[in-house]
């Protein structure tokens, strides 16, 4: 389609009518089939955590986040801390619904009310929750949420030689956006982010793809996944 025209001849977006800020999330406890997502409490979940992460024992999990790898809990409780109260990055706690468990977290971040735009980020799954649908729930119920709070765009960033961040983005059905080269200084090395996005008008289709996959029927005795997510997004897109 041709872009509009405003009086001068000049190409000019779509008209955003009605428009209001969004409200940022308060949401203490957001519920799903395999995750339970509540704002983060150190006091109940700061031990639990540091526990489960320290299943994974090369410190693998904190090369491409900005603190850790924390080698005794005190630092850990003392970071959970300062990060519980904030308001951007607004942090909650995933809990295995099976197991009543913390086993990682994940927060909302970059939160612009005014444009629509919200980021998640800080992903932290220990290994009690990595390929695991408590994971994949999880950043479902995260991402459900925003658009139910009316927010247009909803982003993903890592550092582009981080790869897994990059294959779980596309594995939810994030576009590829672009490079942002040298946009970060992290533990003292350099970062090219890459971004990625989801829009309002993509989400129900993604959302339909999400709830197939998450359905029991999905899922075999042993909790393998009949049919992948990226193909029910495929499939959802075009149908």
């Amino acid at each position: 389609m041709a872009p509009r025209l405003n009086a001068l001849g000049q190409p000019i977006g779509d008209d955003v009518v009605g428009w209001t800020p969004r409200p940022r999330p308060t949401a203490t406890v957001l519920e799903g089939a395999y995750a339970r997502l509540e704002r983060l409490d150190p006091d109940r979940h700061a031990r639990a955590l540091f526990e489960a992460n320290a299943l994974e024992t090369t410190g693998a999990n904190w090369t491409y986040l900005p603190v850790g790898p924390f080698e005794s809990f005190e630092p850990y409780d003392a970071w959970l801390r300062g990060v519980a109260p904030g308001a951007d990055p607004y942090f909650f706690t995933v809990i295995d619904r099976r197991s009543g468990a913390p086993v990682g977290v994940a927060s909302y971040l970059r939160i612009d009310p005014n444009a629509g735009a919200i980021e998640v980020g800080h992903i932290n799954f220990s290994p009690l929750a990595q390929r695991r649908a408590v994971a994949t729930d999880a950043m479902f119920l995260m991402m459900q949420h925003a658009f139910a709070l009316g927010y247009r765009r909803y982003e993903w960033k890592c550092d582009a030689l981080n790869a897994p961040s990059r294959r779980a983005a596309d594995r939810l059905g994030f576009t590829y956006e672009g490079l942002f080269r040298q946009a970060v200084i992290y533990k003292g090395r350099n970062r090219d982010t890459a971004w990625y996005s989801i829009v309002d008008h993509e989400f129900p289709a993604i959302e339909r793809a999400f709830r197939n996959w998450l359905a029991p029927e999905n899922h075999d005795a042993d909790g393998r996944q009949r049919r992948r997510l990226p193909d029910l997004i495929a499939d959802a897109r075009h149908g």
